[in-house]
């Protein structure tokens, strides 16, 4: 084989190599008695403050998420939990870390930690530890959304490629599948 040859496989590879969908960030899937298990504390509760800062290294941008507990379902973490993850933007400045959640002030939500410190937290799971609570018309119940994930999730038996498992579904059925996780009896 000539070295033009070569050089042409080469760049056919190249090309075909850059054209394949890129998964930065591979994961294994949780169902909800795993979430619900794995954390340390599961709250339902209200965002107050989402902030990026410059981590202490001074190298990377993390984001802290602050939410007022409204209901703890597992643990005791207090009034209000701080979580912290990578990722964020500072000034003009961003790193963006596939397969986490998003944030918004004043969001409902119900969240499955793990801690890191004494009163820090991060989620379990990354993405798939947050459901979003939808309130629609009055006298329809509250609605449970799991977060989407850009992360590529893996079943955690085949290790194989899947889909998340877990679908929308009410925030007092929610509760209730957590509590039954919890006592052994999941749903």
């Amino acid at each position: 084989m000539s070295i033009r040859q070569l050089l042409r496989m080469g760049m056919v590879l190249g090309v075909f190599l850059a054209a394949l969908p890129a998964a930065a960030t591979t994961q294994l899937r949780m169902d909800l008695s795993q979430l619900s298990l794995q954390s340390d504390a599961v709250v339902h509760g209200v965002v107050r403050r989402v902030e990026s800062r410059w981590a202490g290294d001074g190298q990377r941008i993390v984001t802290d998420v602050e939410v007022e507990v409204v209901e703890p379902l597992k643990g005791q973490p207090g009034g209000t939990v701080l979580l912290t993850q990578p990722g964020g933007e500072v000034g003009d400045i961003g790193q963006v870390v596939h397969g986490l959640a998003s944030f918004k002030t004043g969001e409902e939500v119900v969240l499955f930690l793990r801690k890191r410190g004494a009163k820090a937290f991060r989620l379990s799971g990354q993405a798939q530890g947050k459901y979003q609570v939808q309130r629609g018309e009055v006298g329809k119940p509250a609605m449970a959304v799991p977060e989407p994930t850009e992360a590529l999730l893996l079943d955690p038996v085949t290790r194989q490629p899947t889909a998340s498992v877990e679908k929308p579904r009410t925030l007092e059925d929610l509760k209730a599948a957590i509590r039954a996780a919890l006592k052994g009896s999941a749903p």
